[in-house]
């Protein structure tokens, strides 16, 4: 059983705290544009409050959404994207599914087999069962994992069949944009692990594209929201 979330201590409704979760989280905008935005709604809070509800709040609500059922008919599409943290280079690898659906990422120092190595490892543990096929760019690491995590699974290296994982990076490009770069490898990960779990709720797989489909996605996907950041009677 889920037990309701606590916000127990805090001036603010917990219907405002969320909401702003929500908006860093969901939309590419910085804290003062949070808060800015709270503001033109009467709500009088700082940045900085706001920067302390999503390191608060953020985990928790990203762990009560429902995360994609995983099938042995899924194919993984695995990259990897370097970010500068503090001018120290660092590869943050991510695998999505054919729908786009992130499935997993890690923040790592190195760009080699062990790195990959990892991320097969992790996802395997946590989808359970591996995929049908695997894709990815010509990065020679890929194939070494591969053989040593699940040599059965086939595995496709071509650089235009994974438009889609690289496509994946761009929401993140823009948040590091608004958000001037990330200040810490562990900061990188905690919020990638939130941004996201709300982005697989609320964008709609590529396999929906009408506008009535879309819409009751996003419908469906904010009632789901509400019931994880609910609170205690």
């Amino acid at each position: 059983m889920t037990h309701p979330i606590s916000y127990k201590r805090h001036r603010f409704p917990p219907e405002i705290i969320a909401h702003a979760v929500w908006l860093y989280f969901r939309f590419p905008l910085s804290l003062r544009l949070v808060e800015e935005m709270l503001l033109e709604r009467g709500i009088v809070v700082s940045y900085e409050t706001v920067r302390r509800w999503a390191l608060k709040f953020g985990p928790e609500y990203a762990r009560r959404l429902r995360r994609k059922r995983p099938s042995r008919r899924d194919i993984w599409h695995l990259d990897e994207v370097v970010i500068t943290i503090a001018g120290e280079t660092h590869w943050l690898w991510r695998a999505v599914d054919q729908d786009g659906y992130v499935l997993d990422e890690i923040v790592q120092a190195r760009r080699n087999t062990k790195a990959a190595k990892r991320l097969l490892k992790r996802l395997l543990k946590k989808q359970g069962c591996p995929p049908r096929r695997m894709i990815t760019d010509k990065l020679g690491s890929y194939a070494a994992a591969r053989r040593q995590v699940m040599p059965a699974i086939e595995h496709r290296q071509h650089k235009g069949l994974n438009n889609r994982a690289e496509n994946s990076h761009l929401p993140l490009r823009r948040r590091e944009q608004a958000m001037q770069g990330f200040r810490s490898p562990g900061g990188l990960q905690k919020f990638v692990s939130i941004f996201s779990a709300v982005r697989n709720l609320f964008v709609p797989p590529h396999s929906r594209r009408s506008a009535l489909a879309t819409h009751l996605h996003r419908l469906n996907a904010m009632a789901e929201w509400k019931s994880a950041v609910s609170t205690a009677a």
